[in-house]
C-alpha cells in the first residue's frame, strides 16, 4: 500500500495501486488507483470517461473511509507478518521462508531503504513436496482458505493450484513457486493464534 512505499518519490512517473487489497482491507470492493504525473493520469482520465472502468460512487466512499484507518491496520497486518516469518523461519518442517524484513531475504537491505515494513504476505516451503502442502492445507482451522489478499482476516493460499494454476510446471518454476509453497495474507488477528493454527497443521505433516 502507499502507506508502507512511495515509488513516485523513488522517481516513478506512475503508480498503480490494488485498492481491493489493504487499501480496502477487509474485501468489501474490487478498485485498482493510479496516481502520478499530471499530463500522463489526463491520459487515462480521459480513456476511463471514454470506457468505463471507474469505481461507482459507493465504492468510492468504502474506499474513502477504509482510508481513515490504513495506517493503524496495515502496522499491525505487518508486525504479524514479521513475527508468523520468524516462526516459520526456525520450524523444522520449513525449507524456506521469504519475507522482505528478514535478513535472510536476498534484497533485505533494499527493502528496509525503500519500505516502511515488510508488508502482510509470507511466503513458505513445506517439506515433502505437494503432499505435504495438502496436509498442511487439511489441518488448517481458523486461517480462511483463499487465493484472496490484504484482507482484514489471515488468508492462507496454495499458488501452484489456484493463482498460478495457469503456468506450466516449468514456468511456475522459473517464477518461484514450487508445488510445496504456502503463501500467507496475515490478518489483524492475535498473532499467537496465527501462529497457532499454523503451528498444528504443519505438525499434521508426516
Amino acid at each position: 500500500s502507499p502507506y508502507l512505499q512511495q515509488p513516485i518519490s523513488l522517481g516513478a512517473d506512475l503508480v498503480i495501486h490494488s485498492g481491493t487489497k489493504l487499501m480496502d482491507g477487509q474485501g468489501r470492493v474490487l478498485a485498482g488507483i493510479t496516481v502520478g504525473r499530471a499530463d500522463l493520469v489526463d491520459r487515462i482520465y480521459r480513456f476511463s470517461r471514454v470506457t468505463g472502468p471507474a469505481l461507482s460512487p459507493f465504492n468510492a466512499w468504502i474506499l474513502s473511509k477504509s482510508l481513515e484507518t490504513l495506517a493503524v491496520r496495515v502496522e499491525r497486518h505487518c508486525s504479524n507478518a514479521l513475527a508468523v516469518a520468524r516462526f516459520l523461519e526456525g520450524h523444522k518442517k520449513v525449507n524456506w521462508v521469504k519475507y522482505p524484513f528478514l535478513p535472510s531475504h536476498p534484497q533485505y537491505d533494499l527493502a528496509r531503504k525503500q519500505m516502511k515494513a515488510g508488508g502482510s504476505v509470507v511466503a513458505f516451503e513445506v517439506k515433502g513436496g505437494l503432499e505435504a502442502g495438502r496436509s498442511f492445507f487439511d489441518g488448517i482451522k481458523m486461517l480462511s482458505l483463499s487465493a484472496n489478499l490484504g484482507d482484514s482476516r489471515s488468508i492462507v493460499t496454495h499458488p501452484a493450484s489456484t493463482t498460478h494454476s495457469k503456468l506450466t510446471e516449468e514456468e511456475r518454476q522459473e517464477s518461484g513457486i514450487s508445488p510445496g509453497m504456502v503463501r500467507i495474507s496475515v490478518g489483524l488477528e492475535h498473532v499467537d493464534d496465527v501462529i497457532a493454527d499454523i503451528a498444528q497443521s504443519l505438525d499434521r505433516i508426516n
